[in-house]
């Protein structure tokens, strides 16, 4: 159960922008706040380019901050100053990646893809106990030790998103990123993995940053959910909330397009519209940046950007509508 009194991981305004040319930046990330407490699911949400999969790759620091602050269990990750403080840091906190064809390297057998991080951090002394480890690793994310020394083409994708949920998990993390970890896997073996992260959260006192573009996935496994546009955080809320009661016109869009399993109400349901197609973050609205495509657009959104507040307890949101 997450402990609402640590938090693990804290983002304040953290920004990250690329530079295209000498003229033109980027901003891929541009003002996140929020945290996560330690034991939770957070999921983070929003259509493909909003910057989700940006936010987690500079909270592990495979990118470097523009501006902002980033704290793990109360440290400043962004100011390490030394090799070692960093190698302390990225032994706690791992990542699953989205492409499980992608993200394994085709030349290395299973027991050195899953090992690469235990000999990298010096955790096991002898061959036998780092063999031991490996086996004991995949038999916990539901495979066995006859596929150590195999090689990741004979696997199918549900079983290598096993194997690199396996190396994730090899170095005794606190905090996971799991950056869209089953939209490449067939819906049938989508389940299989979200139960399975879930099993091991519930066994080794995980703490999860959950990215996905879908909804209805993130529901299932996430404790609080961020929803995010365009490079900045629009709503943030509890599962149960950000379903029940969505405040932000960007929310109630993305939750009318789940379809509903029963026909009679997928027909009678309310749908809410999204005109157009998402702007470039090189070039994003004045204001609040869904104004061109919300519904609900007023004159001051084109002026001002809707301040970041709570409107009830531990729901968030960025949006004129909620700040008469």
């Amino acid at each position: 159960m997450p402990d609402r009194l640590k938090k693990l991981i804290e983002l304040k305004n953290t920004k990250k922008h690329f530079s295209i040319d000498h003229r033109t930046v980027l901003k891929a990330v541009d003002g996140v706040t929020f945290d996560i407490y330690r034991g939770e699911t957070f999921g983070l949400v929003g259509e493909s380019g909003c910057g989700k999969t940006t936010v987690g790759r500079t909270l592990i620091r495979l990118y470097e901050a523009t501006d902002g602050q980033i704290y793990f269990n109360g440290e400043d990750i962004t100011s390490f100053k030394t090799a070692k403080k960093q190698k302390e840091f990225n032994r706690k906190i791992q990542m699953i990646f989205q492409d499980p064809y992608a993200s394994l390297n085709p030349r290395m057998t299973v027991m050195d893809i899953i090992s690469e991080g235990i000999d990298n951090h010096n955790l096991i002394r002898t061959k036998e106990e780092r063999n031991e480890r490996v086996h004991e690793l995949l038999r916990l994310v539901g495979l066995n030790k006859s596929h150590a020394n195999r090689y990741p083409h004979e696997f199918s994708g549900g079983q290598r998103q096993r194997i690199g949920i396996a190396r994730a998990l090899a170095v005794n993390p606190e905090f996971i990123i799991a950056d869209e970890p089953i939209s490449a896997l067939d819906v049938s073996i989508q389940a299989q993995v979200i139960n399975l992260l879930k099993k091991l959260q519930n066994e080794l006192d995980l703490t999860y940053l959950f990215i996905s573009h879908d909804l209805s996935v993130v529901k299932y496994i996430s404790d609080r959910i961020g929803v995010m546009y365009l490079g900045g955080m629009v709503e943030l809320a509890s599962s149960e909330d950000v379903y029940a009661k969505p405040l932000h016109p960007y929310t109630q869009a993305l939750l009318s397009a789940i379809p509903l399993a029963d026909p009679e109400l997928e027909r009678t349901k309310e749908q809410v519209p999204i005109k157009g197609d998402i702007p470039s973050p090189i070039n994003p609205p004045s204001g609040c940046r869904f104004r061109t495509r919300c519904p609900h657009a007023m004159d001051v959104c084109s002026k001002v950007v809707p301040t970041w507040r709570e409107y009830e307890e531990g729901h968030w949101v960025a949006c004129h509508l909620y700040n008469k």
